[in-house]
């Protein structure tokens, strides 16, 4: 018989890192693995709303580095953890670049600010971008108050991002969806 989900231990507002620590929910540690947590979901979403394998595969990938970076983020860095976390390396970063560059090649060059929409998928990758984007300054702070030792995780959320955008244009190109360019009243 499987284990119960709920355990009661996090009903005064607490929660451990791994490591043991016990820190507030509201702790910006929590907020930070919380909000690549919702990214993470998010992915997943957008990747069920795609046909184009290769995106899908890719976003799979994906979801697997926002684990590790979850992972690091979750661990108390003042203990050594026994548990075993795999790192990001360059390697994830330069894929996310080499499919950016490939995307570009086949979208017109943009002239004007889109706003997010034309169907469901476009609105999904640009909402994950924004979520994105909100973890890495949620990562950005963590760092500044408590440096995680791991450049390569705020880099890659940053390329991320920049991924997820051209992405959102990309999969409105593959399905012949029109662009919503801004418009600004005058």
């Amino acid at each position: 018989m499987s284990s119960k989900i709920y355990t009661k231990t996090g009903d005064g507002g607490k929660t451990s890192l791994i490591g043991g620590t016990k820190v507030p929910k509201s702790h910006i540690r929590i907020n930070a693995y919380g909000t690549v947590d919702e990214l993470n979901a998010f992915i997943g979403l957008l990747g069920d709303q795609i046909a184009d394998m290769h995106s899908r595969d890719l976003l799979r990938e994906i979801q697997d580095r926002l684990f590790t970076i979850g992972s690091c983020l979750a661990c108390d860095p003042d203990k050594n953890i026994a548990m075993q976390i795999p790192d990001l390396t360059e390697s994830d970063i330069l894929l996310l670049e080499k499919e950016i560059d490939t995307m570009q090649t086949k979208l017109q060059e943009m002239k004007s600010f889109l706003l997010p929409g034309g169907h469901v998928a476009v609105s999904t990758a640009h909402i994950c971008r924004t979520v994105c984007r909100r973890a890495e300054r949620v990562i950005v702070e963590l760092d500044s108050m408590a440096p995680l030792g791991q450049p390569l995780i705020i880099k890659y959320m940053n390329r991320l991002s920049d991924y997820l955008f051209v992405l959102a244009r990309y999969i409105g190109h593959l399905m012949g969806i029109e662009e919503i360019k801004w418009k600004p009243r005058r």
